[in-house]
């Protein structure tokens, strides 16, 4: 019987459950060619406003994942595990959390984006790095992989590939903030990577896409069943974004804060809890330790001992940069022209932040894209960041810029003031706010 895309599209529309096999020949289409554009505009648009079961969210994430190559690393000698965060300001935990998985055996094949509006993308944190390839061959990051035990890279051509232009046609149709569309889209990629087990970092905050406990709650709950469905282990952490994580936010600015973090000489300790609350959760996962304190204490050793920097390093190295990055970062990555420091207009404590506002300023600065074709300036964004329930006056800074231009400095300078708020307490957020497991 002749495949109708129409007739797929006027289920959903009209509320019906799709069967597995309806779902799969429309990605198919579209990935072929024989589903167009519009329709799978139209689709989306469906789907935005009546929404998927579990079954059906399953179905679309397999159908998005077998549109191109899923990778194989049975070849290795040890567990393959993946992180995926949801996005944030300083959230620069992929850069520890690698090398630190690689020093306990379990590798990483990570595959990263760059950044989405307010928020940073670890592609564009490691193209600070002169040489290092985030585009590299699947030769390359097979032995990247194999060598460091870790590799960061973007998204190549056939992994996945109709969830990219699905994602596209969402971009500028109005149905990116659809948890059903946002879990296929997430999980294809990771599946593609042929991973073992994942863990999931869902923010919630003033500073994610999911502000309130509740939608990121949902959107935790639709990831963890819709990949444990689909064959992959996988759990989540959701995490705090009412402040930046770290207390740098800027490409190069978020790459020195990793290494110092790798090598000890300073640790933001909000940034520290979180990237170990989620190694140990993969090391739990994957069975390299057999209950909490032992993967937390292997994830600790891991980190003190400079294993993980060991591994940082070789990643960095074999992705084709500089061999001694970690101990010349100085000479490598590049200072902005301009660097002062901002200071506070009010006096007091700490009480609020608008997360979002931070990560805007930061795109002001030229540190994020306005438009698709923009070029990330890598030296541009903020240091030394105050976060909730310091306790400042008008001389005292709340953050240190690094600018390309007065211009750009100035207005960046306004932004940042504008969203911190001052007063007399500070409200509380747990910073793990909840946990989900693996289910069965």
């Amino acid at each position: 019987m002749v495949f109708l895309p129409q007739e797929v599209i006027l289920k959903k529309r009209n509320g019906e459950k799709l069967p597995k096999k309806d779902i799969a020949r429309f990605i198919a289409g579209f990935a072929e060619g024989t589903v167009s554009h519009a329709q799978a505009a139209a689709f989306a648009m469906a789907v935005y406003f009546r929404d998927m079961s579990m079954d059906e969210r399953v179905a679309l994430t397999l159908a998005m994942r077998d549109s191109g190559t899923v990778l194989d690393w049975s070849d290795l000698d040890g567990p393959v595990a993946d992180k995926h965060s949801t996005g944030g300001v300083g959230d620069n935990v992929s850069l520890m959390l690698a090398p630190i998985l690689a020093a306990l055996g379990i590798y990483v094949p990570m595959i990263s984006g760059r950044g989405l509006g307010h928020t940073g993308g670890t592609l564009d944190k490691f193209d600070s790095i002169p040489g290092y390839q985030t585009q590299p061959d699947n030769a390359l990051f097979r032995a990247a992989v194999r060598e460091a035990g870790c590799a960061i890279i973007g998204q190549t051509a056939d992994l996945a590939p109709a969830d990219k232009t699905l994602y596209a046609i969402r971009d500028v149709t109005g149905t990116v903030e659809s948890i059903s569309l946002i879990t296929a889209s997430i999980l294809s990629k990771k599946l593609a990577a042929g991973l073992g087990a994942l863990i999931l970092d869902v923010k919630t905050g003033s500073g994610a896409f999911m502000p309130t406990l509740e939608a990121s709650r949902d959107l935790a709950k639709s990831l963890v069943e819709v990949a444990n469905g689909a064959g992959l282990k996988t759990g989540a952490l959701i995490t705090d974004m009412n402040e930046p994580l770290a207390s740098a936010a800027g490409n190069g600015l978020e790459i020195r804060n990793a290494v110092d973090f790798l090598t000890g000489t300073h640790q933001d300790s909000r940034l520290k809890e979180v990237t170990l609350a989620l190694c140990a959760d993969i090391v739990l996962m994957t069975g390299v330790a057999g209950d909490a304190g032992a993967a937390r204490a292997k994830v600790e050793q891991a980190l003190d001992s400079g294993q993980a920097l060991e591994q940082f390093s070789k990643m960095v190295t074999v992705l084709g940069g500089p061999f001694d990055f970690a101990e010349r970062m100085d000479g490598y990555l590049l200072a902005a022209p301009i660097i002062r420091d901002v200071y506070a207009e009010g006096q007091g404590i700490v009480a609020e932040i608008d997360t979002r506002g931070v990560g805007m300023a930061v795109v002001a600065l030229g540190g994020g894209r306005t438009t698709p074709t923009d070029r990330i300036d890598h030296r541009v964004g903020f240091d030394r960041l105050l976060g909730l329930g310091a306790v400042v006056d008008p001389k005292t800074p709340i953050a240190r810029i690094h600018a390309r231009d007065e211009a750009s400095a100035v207005d960046a300078e306004s932004r940042l003031r504008g969203a911190y708020r001052f007063g007399t307490t500070t409200p509380k957020f747990p910073l793990i706010a909840d946990r989900i497991p693996p289910t069965e």
